[in-house]
C-alpha cells in the first residue's frame, strides 16, 4: 500500500513504472540480451516452484510421520 501511494503521488502508476523498467533494461542490456535474461528468470522461477513443491511434500510427510507416532 505504501509503495503504491508513493508512486501515485508522483503521478506514476504501476503500468508506467513497468514501462520505464522495460525501457531501462533495453538501454542497459541491449535488445538482444532481453530474451536471454527472460529465459534465465523463467528457469529460475521454475526451479523455485519445484523446490517449493518438494519442500511441501517433505513437510507433509514429516507431519504424517509425527501423527502416526502419536
Amino acid at each position: 500500500m505504501a509503495l503504491e501511494s508513493i508512486f501515485l503521488v508522483g503521478g506514476l502508476g504501476i503500468q508506467e513504472i513497468l514501462i520505464i523498467l522495460v525501457i531501462a533494461a533495453v538501454f542497459i542490456f541491449g535488445a538482444k540480451k532481453i530474451p536471454e535474461i527472460a529465459k534465465t528468470f523463467g528457469k529460475a522461477k521454475s526451479e523455485f516452484e519445484k523446490g517449493k513443491i518438494e519442500g511441501e511434500k517433505e513437510l507433509n510427510e514429516f507431519k504424517n510421520k509425527e501423527k502416526k507416532s502419536d
